[in-house]
Formats: C-alpha cells, sequence, structure tokens
C-alpha cells in the first residue's frame, strides 16, 4: 500500500492547475495544506479522544488531499468562468467526481476496500447527517477553512476575478449578516464543540477587519478631521 508522502504527491498533481492565462494556478493545494493541518489537529482533540470514536488516520488523510480534486478537474474542464479555486464547496457532483479521481489514481496504489473507505468519507463529508467520525473531522476542517481571514481571501479573490471592488465586497459581507448567514453556519456545519468555539472566534476577527475596510471605504474616519461632507 502506498504511503501518504506518495499520496500527497499525486493529490498535489491533481490539485494544481492552469489559469486561463496559462498561469499555475495553485490555490486549491494550498488550500489542501491548510485542510490538512486543519485535520491533522481536530484529530488530536481531547473531545474526539474521550469519545474514543474509531477513526482510520490513512483514509482520512487521504480523503482530505483528493477531496477537492474534482472541483479541479472542474476547473480545468474549462467548463466554468474563472472562479477562486479556494472556493468550499459541497457540490455532490463534485464530491462524486472526487471519488471517481481517487478510483483512477489511486486503483494500483491501494486495494478496494481503503478506496471504498477513502470515497466514503469524502461523499458523507458533505452531508450534514454523517456519524463516520472521519467524514465529522473532514467536514469540520473545510467549513472552519470558511471562515476568518481565510474566508475573507477567498471570498476577496472571488470578487477581484469577477471585476468587483471592495464596495461589492462589503455589500456581499451585509447581506450575509442580515440574513444570518454566519449565524446559520456556526449552528449548522460544525459538529465538535471545540470547534465550533474557534469559529467564533476567527468570525469574530473577521468582523472587525470587515468593520474597519467599511471605515474606510467610506472614509469615515477622515469625516472626524473635516466639517465638510464628504462626496460619494
Amino acid at each position: 500500500m502506498a504511503d501518504l508522502k506518495v499520496i500527497r504527491n499525486l493529490a498535489k498533481k491533481a490539485l494544481i492547475i492552469s489559469t486561463p492565462m496559462s498561469n499555475r494556478d495553485d490555490s486549491l493545494w494550498d488550500r489542501n495544506k491548510r485542510l490538512i493541518r486543519n485535520v491533522e489537529l481536530i484529530y488530536e482533540l481531547p473531545e474526539l479522544n474521550k469519545a474514543a470514536l474509531p477513526t482510520d488516520h490513512f483514509c482520512l488523510i487521504t480523503a482530505t488531499h483528493f477531496i477537492d480534486t474534482g472541483l479541479a478537474n472542474h476547473l480545468r474542464s474549462g467548463k466554468t468562468k474563472a472562479k477562486p479555486a479556494t472556493r468550499n464547496t459541497n457540490n455532490q457532483d463534485l464530491l462524486f467526481r472526487s471519488t471517481q479521481i481517487v478510483e483512477e489514481t489511486l486503483a494500483n496504489a491501494i486495494d478496494k476496500v481503503k478506496i471504498n473507505n477513502i470515497n466514503s468519507i469524502i461523499l458523507e463529508s458533505g452531508g450534514d447527517s454523517t456519524q463516520r467520525p472521519e467524514a465529522m473531522i473532514l467536514s469540520d476542517a473545510r467549513n472552519l477553512d470558511d471562515i476568518g481571514a481565510a474566508g475573507i481571501f477567498n471570498e476577496f479573490k472571488r470578487h477581484v476575478i469577477e471585476g468587483k471592488g471592495v464596495s461589492n465586497a462589503l455589500e456581499c459581507w451585509k447581506k450575509k449578516i442580515d440574513y444570518r448567514y454566519w449565524q446559520s453556519r456556526l449552528e449548522k456545519s460544525f459538529r465538535f464543540e471545540a470547534v465550533r468555539k474557534l469559529a467564533e472566534q476567527r468570525l469574530s476577527t473577521a468582523e472587525q477587519f470587515m468593520n474597519q475596510l467599511k471605515i474606510e471605504n467610506d472614509a469615515h474616519d477622515l469625516k472626524t478631521l473635516t466639517a465638510k461632507p464628504v462626496l460619494v
């Protein structure tokens, strides 16, 4: 059976794509490295150790490496407009494509039982009802990456690619606040309480940044220095 170093190199090859301008886009691979760090640390949480949940570490790490390969394949195919490859998605079609890539890439390196376990982790991590520990860990790792500074970075990247500016980013952020998008994510997207609390802390930091961005965009700080109205 292939070791995790071999798995890592195969995943890296599958996740690095070319942009429409033929430049190297390694944002999905960069995201994957964050996810691996998240997964490894969630795996070691006292909350999990206390629950003594049976987990297959090899299958969990392999599933993490390959979970976004379906998205990479979709972006590489040219069937979609240019979008940041770091956007998190639980689109079942993309997750299913990831499982196909696992079978295509690892068939000669891993036995069929392991491949089935890896693919089950990938598919179940996209839902809210799984009781598989590995899928729960991977789901929390992915959702945590959406919240906080990293999440803001990915949103900004999408806005830049779509030709949008700071004002549009602020408007999108406001809509999410108004519709309690983040509150819903915090309530429904995390399986482990320790990770949920960390997500709350990251969201609080993100809110502080976005509030400061609005102050600068609207020149509210400059308004305190002059009595003259600022033209929009």
